[in-house]
């Protein structure tokens, strides 16, 4: 794995047309190699763009995001794809395809000029299909694939890629709690052998059992970032989340023991000129 694969953000802004505020402003951000990055907030807040920025789909109208040291917008796409895989919240397929075809595809930015699969692809989709347990889902189509299932196979194609990072927008939507889990252990994995890993996420206490770094925005800008017991305080997620909450310790057993779990508690919470507030219930830890 290449030490430079970081992903880093200065002053990161961007405004859709027509909106009436920027959907991100003034975001500095990093997110470096052999670490999990979580990037958590409420619906709006900004998560899914400043995914789109980081992956060049869009360009900031503030700042800048880099890869590797170098302008996202700079990198030849197929260079890009060879270096970062992504995971989308949802894809359309326009025609049949089985599992193993469609893992297979994350394979094509390393195809020689014949585009013939070797065994190295080969045995990089069967790796895939192993990890993220779609194996038993190879020859099925696509079409006939539950939500939590087709979220399995775009991580699983995202992994043949064997790209230096990975960037996934809600891995974990549609599952159940047995590949929730899973999954987060699998990208925990992946970080500690050294890949970027970069997820969205709106599960607060999966970030705080597996993130190493959290970056947590509120109406598009930083509320706070760091180490999970530093972001995921009673107070500052009340806050941004507009109700109250308790901080809880993980009883363990395990490598998560004492991560920092939100509890909700019970509102309703105070209105304040037609805005929630936190209850004065919400405690740090």
């Amino acid at each position: 794995m290449n030490a430079a694969a970081e992903f880093r953000t200065r002053g990161l802004g961007f405004r859709y047309p027509g909106a009436s505020r920027r959907a991100l402003d003034g975001v500095d951000f990093a997110a470096p190699p052999g670490r999990l990055t979580a990037v958590i907030g409420p619906n709006g807040s900004g998560k899914s763009t400043l995914l789109r920025l980081l992956l060049g789909a869009a360009a900031p109208h503030d700042g800048e995001v880099t890869f590797a040291g170098r302008s996202v917008r700079d990198w030849d796409r197929r260079a890009l794809s060879r270096r970062v895989g992504v995971v989308q919240q949802s894809e359309a397929v326009a025609f049949p395809m089985r599992v193993r075809e469609y893992v297979a595809m994350g394979r094509y930015p390393h195809l020689g000029p014949w585009g013939a699969e070797r065994d190295r692809d080969r045995e990089a989709v069967r790796s895939a299909l192993e990890r993220s347990d779609t194996r038993d889902l190879a020859e099925r189509d696509l079409a006939t694939l539950s939500g939590g299932e087709r979220q399995r196979v775009r991580i699983a194609r995202a992994l043949a890629q064997e790209a230096e990072a990975l960037v996934l927008d809600e891995p974990t939507a549609s599952l159940d709690v047995r590949h929730e889990m899973a999954i987060f252990r699998l990208l925990a994995d992946l970080s500690r052998e050294g890949r970027t890993v970069v997820v969205v996420t709106h599960s607060l206490n999966l970030s705080g059992r597996f993130a190493d770094r959290i970056l947590l925005l509120d109406d598009g800008r930083p509320a706070a970032q760091g180490a999970p017991d530093g972001v995921l305080r009673a107070t500052t997620i009340a806050r941004v989340y507009r109700w109250p909450v308790r901080v809880a310790r993980h009883p363990g057993p395990g490598a998560d023991e004492g991560a920092p779990q939100i509890v909700p508690l019970l509102g309703p919470p105070a209105e304040a000129g037609g805005r929630l507030i936190p209850s004065t219930e919400s405690t740090d830890p």
